[in-house]
C-alpha cells in the first residue's frame, strides 16, 4: 500500500507500508524524519499528522486518549491525527498526510 506523505518543507514522498502497520512506523520506516518519540504507544504527540480533506472522514474516529494528546499540539486542525493511530488496511491505500511541526524535535 502506499501513503503520499507532505513533509514540514512541502516535499511529497510516496511511500509503502504494509496491511497492519501503523502510518507512523512507515514514515519512521522510510527514512522521514518523524520524533514519535514514545514509539507508537499514543503518549506524546510527536506523530501528530495533517490528513487530507479527501481522506479524512475515511478514517475511525479518535480514541479518547488521542483526543487528549492532540489538545497539547501547536497547530490543531480538524484533520490533525496522530500518525500511530492510523493503522493501515487496503481501504486506506493512497491516504495523503501532511507531517505537522510537531515531528521534528
Amino acid at each position: 500500500m502506499r501513503i503520499s506523505v507532505t513533509d514540514t518543507n512541502g516535499t511529497q514522498h510516496d511511500i509503502e507500508a504494509k496491511e497492519g502497520d501503523k502510518a507512523m512506523e512507515a514514515i519512521r520506516d522510510s527514512g522521514l524524519t518523524i520524533a514519535a518519540l514514545c514509539g507508537g504507544c499514543c503518549s506524546c504527540a510527536t506523530c501528530h499528522v495533517y490528513v487530507s480533506d479527501d481522506w479524512a472522514d475515511k478514517l475511525p474516529p479518535r480514541s479518547e486518549d488521542e483526543e487528549a494528546l492532540l489538545e497539547l499540539v501547536a497547530e490543531l486542525r480538524p484533520a490533525s491525527r496522530l500518525s500511530c493511530q492510523i493503522i493501515m488496511e487496503p481501504a486506506f491505500d493512497g491516504i495523503e498526510l501532511e507531517l505537522s511541526s510537531d515531528t521534528n524535535l
